[in-house]
């Protein structure tokens, strides 16, 4: 099994803390596989196996425990009262009033619980008012190009490596069967695909048009890091022969973004320092859905390029934008705590003109900025500082 150290670190660090450790991300990210990790290394450090507790309710062996009552009865029988008990509860959106039972576990003095979900459901509103104050969301994401490159033995050419990971993805499971069968790959990018849109969007939010999400997200896929927004899309989708409205739109992109196939990126004004209401821009949770199902030939690495670092800043800061300055902009402001940083993004910047571009796009403040690129060169160019982009993912 790939460690992933990013999230084992974070459930180190609140592991015995008053705090539900809610565990998010897409379908076959590795959730579960993180907390029977987990689950072992606590046990291998002295915890009692008789103090876990571990449910996994898509399995139907809980299927006459799927409300919150059921489940918590079970759960309430099985607690031990003199130590500790690490509670387990994968894909917990499948109990019926789930936010209820989690928050009866809660209150509970010798209970440390960690739950996951594979869409935004179970951090809807009513959840968060439920449980104010009370959770810590550990968000994962498929593999990073890292820990992808991790489970090679050969790592001398990045650039290789980088191409299977944006073109067979960054599932685990995709990994694997890349490593043994790499035809076996794009019927299980499908499935998953398939999963999320028809049981995590279409069923659960009662979907009645599952063309136009299809068509939706299509568009999406297809206009990764341009601008965009609801009557742009409706636009486009209407000119094709598939007449949409905007309320609509807006509708089904909630849906994939709470889904977590898409990542939303707001726009910042660097200036005014406030956050912008149009012209957001999207990313693909993996290449592969884009690769699979885009309308367009797989050429535009630079936009690709462009998706992968926004994944990976995701990753390592709180929050990531792209960022308006005047008439330019800036792939991305990434801030970490009250640190500010500045991405730019290019494919090559060996031309004086697109280097000069490039640069242009930065305020001159104080504020780091990075301008990574595909180009062998690294350096310093006036305070920025040139990386390769390869290197930089590498990099944890």
């Amino acid at each position: 099994m790939i460690n992933r150290t990013l999230y084992l670190n974070k459930l180190r660090m609140y592991k015995d803390k008053h705090l539900i450790k809610v565990v998010s991300g897409i379908r076959r990210a590795g959730k579960s596989t993180l907390l029977q990790i987990f689950k072992g290394e606590i046990i291998g450090a002295g915890v009692d196996e008789r103090q876990t507790i571990s449910l996994n309710f898509e399995d139907l062996a809980y299927r006459d425990i799927l409300t919150a009552e059921a489940a918590y009865d079970y759960i309430q029988s099985r607690l031990l009262s003199d130590r500790m008990n690490y509670i387990f509860l994968d894909e917990v959106q499948n109990v019926a009033e789930f936010e209820r039972m989690v928050d009866s576990l809660f209150i509970k003095e010798n209970v440390d619980l960690y739950i996951t979900g594979s869409n935004a459901y179970f951090l809807s509103s009513d959840l968060a008012t439920v449980l104010t104050g009370r959770y810590i969301q550990i968000h994962m994401f498929p593999l990073s190009f890292a820990e992808y490159v991790s489970e090679f033995d050969d790592t001398t050419n990045l650039a290789q490596l980088y191409a299977s990971y944006i073109n067979y993805g960054s599932f685990p499971q995709a990994l694997e069967l890349f490593l043994d069968s790499p035809e076996a790959v794009k019927p299980y990018i499908q499935s998953i695909y398939d999963t999320v849109l028809f049981k995590d969007i279409v069923a659960r939010k009662s979907i009645r048009q599952e063309g136009t999400l299809q068509d939706i997200a299509k568009f999406v896929f297809d206009n990764i890091g341009n601008p965009t927004n609801p009557h742009r899309i409706a636009t486009s989708l209407t000119a094709a022969g598939r007449k949409v409205s905007n309320h609509t739109v807006e509708d089904y992109m909630t849906a994939l973004t709470d889904s977590f196939v898409l990542y939303r990126a707001d726009r910042y004004d660097v200036k005014g320092k406030h956050i912008l209401q149009t012209q957001q821009k999207y990313y693909c949770v993996d290449l592969a859905f884009r690769q699979l199902l885009s309308k367009t030939l797989p050429t535009d690495y630079g936009r690709m390029l462009e998706n992968v670092v926004f994944l990976e800043l995701l990753r390592r800061y709180d929050k990531v934008m792209v960022g308006k300055f005047g008439v330019k902009e800036i792939d991305f402001v990434a801030v970490l705590d009250d640190e500010v940083h500045y991405y730019q993004i290019a494919l090559s910047v060996r031309e004086d003109a697109t280097r000069e571009r490039e640069l242009a796009a930065f305020p001159q403040d104080h504020h780091a900025k990075f301008l990574l690129t595909l180009d062998p060169e690294e350096g310093n160019i006036h305070g920025i500082k040139q990386l390769n982009a390869l290197n930089w993912l590498v990099k944890q």
